[in-house]
This record gives C-alpha cells, sequence and structure tokens, in this order.
C-alpha cells in the first residue's frame, strides 16, 4: 500500500523533467520543470514534505534516476509503460498532465513496476545486447551478399553455407562490371568485420559467464539442451530477478502464451503475445527445436552437466525427456511444427524458471 505522504510523477525526457507533486495532507499540488541532471531532480524531491515516493514511466533514459533516488533513501518506482491506466475521452496530453497522472496513480497504488537492474546487471545486459546486434548485422550483411550474388546468376552448390569452403568460394568470385566487384567487396568486408565484432562479443560474454555474480544460474540452465553459456547468460542477465515470476507467469512476461478475447459464454484464444523481451522470446525459441531431435545426451552436455550440482542436473534431465516426448507427441498428431515449438518454448521457460530459482548445494 502507499503510505507517503507526498507522491511524485516525473515525465522524463533526454532535455528536461515535467514534475508533479501531490500532498496526501494539505491536497496542494506542487509542479516545476527541471533539468534532466539527477542532483537537480533529487534536490527538488528533498524539499517537498516527506516521506516521498517518486514514480516515472521506464524508456530511453534508462534506470539511473531511480538508482540515485534510491540510494538516499528515497523510495522510486519505475513504471510499465504498457500498464498504465489512461483516461478515457482525453484528448490533451502534455508533460505537465503526464506528471499529473503518475503522481495520481502512484498514490492509489496503481503502478506496476518494472524490475530495476543493478549496475553490473546493466552493464552485463549492454554487452549481450551488443552482441544481439552483432548478430543482427551480420545476418543482414550475409542476405545482402547472397542476393547481389543471386541476382547475377551466382548460386553456391557445394554444401552448407556460410562455412570455410564457402567462405573460399565467396573469395573466387569475379565480375565484369567495376561496379559489381566494389560493391560485393564491400558486402564481404562488412561480413568478415561484423564476424569478428560477433567472435570477440561471443568470448566476452563466454568469460563472464564462467566467472562473474551470473555463473551459479548459467551453470543450472546449462543443464538444458540448446542452453549454451551464451544463451544462459542472456537468459541470467535479461530476466536478472527470477523470483518475481512463477513456473506458469514467466511464459507470460516473455510473450509465449496466446492471445485471448473472451466474453460471456465465448472463449476465443488467438496467436501468441509476443510481448515482452523479444530477444528471450528468440532465444527459447530456438532451443525449443534441439528438443525435437532423439534424446541422447551429448558430450558437450555432458560438460556442462559437470559444472552443475547435482539436482540441477537431474532436473535437467527431467525437463529434457519430458520436452522430448511433448515433441514426440507432437509430432505423432502431426501437429505443425512451428506451432508446436511454442509450446515447447512455453514449457522451457518454466523449467528455466525452477533451475535459475534452485538453491546451490
Amino acid at each position: 500500500m502507499f503510505s507517503e505522504r507526498t507522491s511524485v510523477g516525473l515525465d522524463v525526457h533526454a532535455r528536461s523533467v515535467a514534475a508533479a507533486a501531490i500532498d496526501g495532507v494539505t491536497g496542494e499540488l506542487r509542479q516545476a520543470r527541471l533539468t534532466p541532471g539527477h542532483d537537480d531532480v533529487r534536490s527538488w524531491v528533498q524539499g517537498l514534505p516527506g516521506p516521498v515516493a517518486v514514480t516515472y514511466e521506464a524508456g530511453p533514459t534508462g534506470f539511473g534516476l531511480a538508482r540515485s533516488l534510491s540510494e538516499h533513501g528515497i523510495r522510486c518506482v519505475v513504471a510499465a509503460p504498457s500498464k498504465l491506466q489512461r483516461p478515457a475521452g482525453d484528448r490533451v496530453k502534455t508533460d505537465a498532465k503526464d506528471a499529473i497522472h503518475l503522481a495520481r496513480l502512484l498514490r492509489l497504488d496503481e503502478v506496476t513496476a518494472v524490475s530495476v537492474p543493478s549496475r553490473s546487471q546493466e552493464a552485463a545486459r549492454d554487452l549481450v545486447r551488443a552482441r544481439e546486434d552483432a548478430r543482427g548485422d551480420l545476418m543482414r550483411a550475409r542476405h545482402r551478399a547472397s542476393k547481389l550474388l543471386l541476382r547475377h546468376g551466382v548460386v553456391y552448390s557445394g554444401g552448407a553455407a556460410w562455412t570455410g569452403t564457402h567462405d573460399a568460394w565467396l573469395r573466387s568470385q569475379r565480375f565484369d562490371q567495376p561496379a559489381t566487384a566494389l560493391a560485393f567487396e564491400s558486402d564481404y568486408d562488412t561480413i568478415r568485420l561484423t564476424l569478428a565484432r560477433r567472435d570477440r562479443l561471443d568470448t566476452a560474454i563466454e568469460a563472464m559467464a564462467a566467472e562473474s555474480e551470473f555463473t551459479p544460474v548459467v551453470r543450472r540452465l546449462g543443464c538444458l539442451r540448446g542452453v549454451s553459456a551464451l544463451t544462459g547468460f542472456a537468459l541470467a542477465v535479461e530476466i536478472g530477478d527470477w523470483e518475481r515470476f512463477s513456473g506458469a507467469s514467466i511464459g507470460s512476461f516473455i510473450g509465449l502464451v496466446p492471445s485471448e478475447y473472451s466474453s460471456g459464454s465465448s472463449r476465443v484464444q488467438g496467436s501468441i503475445t509476443k510481448t515482452g523481451n523479444r530477444h528471450l522470446r528468440r532465444l527459447l525459441v530456438e532451443a525449443a527445436w534441439h528438443h525435437r531431435r532423439r534424446y541422447r545426451p551429448s558430450r558437450t552436455l555432458a560438460k556442462r552437466w559437470a559444472l552443475a550440482p547435482a539436482a540441477a542436473v537431474a532436473r535437467g534431465e527431467a525437463a529434457n525427456q519430458r520436452l522430448h516426448h511433448r515433441w514426440a507427441r507432437f509430432d505423432a498428431r502431426e501437429k505443425k511444427p512451428v506451432l508446436a515449438n511454442v509450446a515447447i518454448a512455453r514449457e522451457l521457460a518454466g523449467w528455466c524458471w525452477s533451475l535459475a530459482v534452485m538453491a546451490d548445494q
């Protein structure tokens, strides 16, 4: 319940902050236009009748302001923008009105908070997202190069693409037109540079996964098929506080549950909601495909098991067997593989939660 005397709403932007404070005793409304500097905002908040609670929407300005206020004993709630109630029929939107609306919602305890990561968690998350950006850049660069060759009738047929043999074949390509040759060289150089950048990030992530505050969780998650050190580390730093979820609710957080519109006696379910962190959703969907193959613990999986507690290995073994049996049942029913894989990914998220919250023994 809201227990502070003053509720403060902040509409935070890159160059300005609109602030509104409601005094619960006198009913007075105070408003101000502040600079985005943490000291300026904190100084204004500390001048209000205390105790004070503050809220602002999560956005591109990050969590630095929330940490600064919390370190000085001021409770700060970072609100989830998609969960905020909006006045129906309101056609006037200004920064000042948004700040007042946030202050009122905070006083009514109607603000859904997001988890504020620690500085180390946010730094690790930046590293993981840089790697995700590099992966996307590499995919697009490869797509541009292959489609340029396709437009000129050049198609590789020597086996799997993007291997050492394929790379040698790419380097051997020659073109009559100098402009085409220059365009292809540009695409190929981009591929090489992006691949080197991705590999550097992979090395850094593997080093952090092996020795950091996230290592115990990464090792427990590694007991599952399809969850390598890179995937486990990304899951650990993106979710952070696993205790705020349950095995049933984590799928909803990642957006792997069906959308629904039900009224009266009718119940209609549609495609998955795709809310929340799409990076996590992609990782889990990719990992779920690994459980379709016949289950035989590989050497790589055995190496990961050797680093994890015995209880985590036993639970991971049970998860791997169950997920494969679910895949087998879906295949026997001739379920569409794409739909079946999403269902497997949703259950895999629950198993990940089970391992993440498990205490090391």
